[in-house]
């Protein structure tokens, strides 16, 4: 019997998306539940389950837009699994043979060709690589495209005159940006889908409203004191650490709830006023700046919150991230202060009004009651629309958070 495989509805908005790599080839057994391929759309890259065991026969490439409901591949789930052994078997048995035929024959455990995606074989020979020194972050080892491109910018930095011989191996793998031929000054590489989406949401936020930035300064001395005095309490209670962002995504709640301003946005000639808070939280990935979105936030205890946030992380490491919980958003949080950024303006997505910066925690002297002392601070920036959220409220909706973050016991008390 042969069993379709589909492309899976992503997203309430989304029709389509991009194949971005298979996972398992043309021939080869697959487990029901084993990831087949990546699809990749404007807003995240998932993995795809095979929804069958049996020997798998794809028909759509790498690189190629597809639908919603298109079949990409079939599964002949009556195929053999002992047949798909014994040509494994006679494989190896092959390979053995002509091991024996003289020194030059490859190691046992390289790769072989036919088991790499088109990509990755691409890229490899491309930069002349040793497939069987490329170590693969993928199941049972596979290398994936990202492995070999991490393996092409490491051996052209190994070869540059200006590199170090002590480099960190971290170093060598920072970038995944191909590595430029001998001679060449520049290298293109084809944006990604999520690349292409961020341009294009910043740079219609920037041409279609009217941003200012307000700032203030937050001092972050009693909610790390209260942090520290409970964290391993919270922990053992909830199976989650307690971090920063539940305080700031509470606070900005309550901000929100006082100037509904910022949690509305223009439609043609009209002010819609959202009545429910979804707050954005904007995280990095490997493909770019994501945000998922905690729904209802309001309703949310700080340990919801702080659980929701880290299996948003988590997913998105795994590629295992809904388009859905990508969407929805009436407000959104940056933390740039996590790589250390002091200071910054960031950009609302539209359609919202606001988006709330964050920034790094910095020891600094600061004046309380006409003394000199030493607080953490914290700048915070908040770019809004001015088209509908005026000055006053946008000063007033930034304190009401400082406030909030100086005093959590108003945040626990709902004051």
């Amino acid at each position: 019997m042969m069993h379709e495989v589909q492309v899976p509805q992503i997203g309430e908005s989304i029709s389509s998306g991009i194949l971005a790599s298979w996972l398992k080839k043309s021939g080869e057994m697959v487990e029901e539940g084993e990831e087949l391929f990546e699809l990749e759309t404007d807003k995240a890259t998932m993995s795809v389950p095979s929804p069958a065991s049996g020997v798998l026969s794809t028909s759509a490439a790498e690189g190629e837009e597809v639908q919603v409901g298109q079949t990409v591949a079939k599964i002949d789930t009556e195929a053999s699994a002992q047949a798909a052994r014994d040509g494994h078997a006679a494989n190896g048995s092959e390979a053995e043979a002509g091991g024996d035929s003289g020194s030059d024959s490859k190691p046992g455990n390289e790769p072989e060709n036919e088991a790499l995606s088109p990509a990755v074989r691409r890229i490899i020979a491309e930069h002349d690589l040793d497939a069987s020194r490329v170590k693969g972050s993928g199941k049972d080892g596979r290398i994936t495209k990202e492995d070999a491109l991490e393996a092409a910018a490491a051996a052209s930095r190994a070869v540059t005159p200006a590199a170090s011989p002590a480099a960190s191996p971290a170093a060598a793998a920072s970038s995944t940006a191909p590595a430029p031929a001998a001679g060449e000054r520049q290298t293109r590489k084809p944006m990604s889908n999520l690349r292409k989406r961020i341009a294009t949401n910043l740079v219609s936020s920037k041409q279609t409203s009217a941003h200012l930035t307000t700032f203030n300064e937050v001092d972050m001395s009693r909610v790390m004191e209260l942090r520290s005095t409970y964290k391993s309490d919270f922990e053992k209670r909830f199976d989650v650490k307690l971090g920063f962002m539940s305080f700031f995504v509470t606070a900005a709640v309550h901000a929100l709830q006082h100037y509904p301003e910022v949690n509305a946005f223009i439609e043609g000639e009209d002010i819609l006023y959202n009545n429910y808070y979804h707050v954005g939280v904007a995280l990095s990935s490997e493909k770019g700046l994501i945000t998922p979105v905690v729904k209802d936030a309001d309703s949310k205890s700080f340990a919801d919150i702080e659980a929701e946030i880290l299996g948003f992380i988590t997913r998105a490491a795994s590629k295992k991230i809904k388009p859905d919980e990508l969407s929805g958003g009436t407000f959104t949080i940056s933390n740039g202060g996590v790589f250390g950024s002091m200071l910054s303006t960031p950009i609302p997505s539209p359609p919202q009004s606001a988006v709330l910066g964050m920034h790094s925690i910095q020891k600094r002297a600061v004046v309380v009651e006409d003394e000199i002392v030493i607080r953490p601070m914290m700048y915070l920036a908040l770019t809004y629309d001015h088209r509908i959220v005026d000055g006053r409220e946008a000063i007033g909706f930034l304190n009401t958070i400082k406030n909030a973050v100086e005093d959590p016991a108003r945040l626990l008390l709902g004051l």
